[in-house]
């Protein structure tokens, strides 16, 4: 798998603090600016949907992102390349258990580009990886699975006090931490940013899945930016096939509709490439000039 081409870019933020992309990141993406954020982690999120708006088939074998975007070069691409400016990548547990033996890393889904990730991390003062974070209520993962055993990334649980206990009593890999985030049976995700170990400055945290995890965000208003492929595919749903949409177990609209603004837009061949900006819920469409 060589470097992709260069994505067409329509439409790019003019605001924001710019990332210092090395050369041969800068040639494929062009610039990347990111917004700010005092007081809290800057959230960004990554998602692939269909045409229909279907991001895991929930297939055994089928259930990760890549049979979403067809395996596409620019989707994985871009996705190491949010992970490399996170310093925390987090996924829930049934994104986990989805794609077992996967770690969160941009060397992992893109490695023709791992030197320029590491470069880029360097530049940015981060170490080589960002931290792998799971979530998970009941405590309920395998921590022999490469990302908690495998030492090449750390790897933070946060978890519910009943959850830390019991992850506790099984033994915890040296690279692993076991943080509880809440004593119910429900994890804020308010909650599991104050969770959170902070680095130095300016901390930067990629929301990966699932649609749950990315609904528990949206409804608290601390999803600052989605980036969103959109794939050419349609996936279709029949009463015996269940599918996941973008968001699951949270509903918004008509009552407190979620309105984004679009900030980026790239092409790279029939994949569409977007980000929006989110405000609090509720918050009506921006009118026109």
């Amino acid at each position: 798998m060589s470097p992709p081409s260069a994505f067409e870019r329509w439409l790019e933020p003019a605001d924001g603090r710019a990332v210092p992309l090395p050369p041969a990141l800068a040639k494929v993406y062009g610039p990347l600016r990111l917004p700010s954020r005092r007081g809290r982690p800057l959230v960004l999120s990554n998602f692939a949907s269909t045409l229909d708006g279907i991001v895991a088939l929930d297939l055994k074998g089928h259930a990760g992102g890549a049979d979403i975007s067809g395996f596409n070069p620019h989707d994985r691409w871009l996705m190491g390349l949010l992970r490399s400016v996170a310093d925390y990548v987090m996924v829930g547990a049934g994104t986990l258990r989805s794609v077992p033996r996967h770690l969160w890393t941009g060397d992992h889904i893109f490695p023709p580009a791992r030197k320029d990730y590491r470069a880029l991390r360097k530049a940015l003062g981060k170490p080589p990886q960002p931290v792998n974070v799971v979530v998970t209520a009941s405590g309920a993962v395998d921590l022999s699975l490469p990302v908690f055993a495998s030492g090449k990334v750390r790897a933070i649980v946060l978890t519910t006090s009943a959850g830390a206990r019991h992850l506790r009593s099984e033994g915890v890999p040296p690279t692993v931490q076991i943080i509880p985030a809440g004593a119910g049976r429900r994890l804020r995700a308010g909650s599991l940013l104050e969770a959170l170990p902070r680095p130095p400055t300016d901390p930067i945290l990629l929301l990966e899945g699932g649609p749950h995890l990315l609904g528990d965000f949206l409804t608290e208003g601390l999803v600052d930016e989605l980036f969103l492929t959109l794939a050419p595919q349609i996936a279709g749903r029949d009463p015996t096939t269940a599918r996941l949409g973008l968001v699951e177990g949270r509903a918004f609209a008509p009552g407190h509709p979620l309105w984004g603004e679009l900030r980026g837009l790239s092409r790279a061949g029939d994949h569409l490439f977007l980000r929006y900006r989110f405000a609090a819920p509720g918050r009506g469409p921006r009118k026109m000039d």
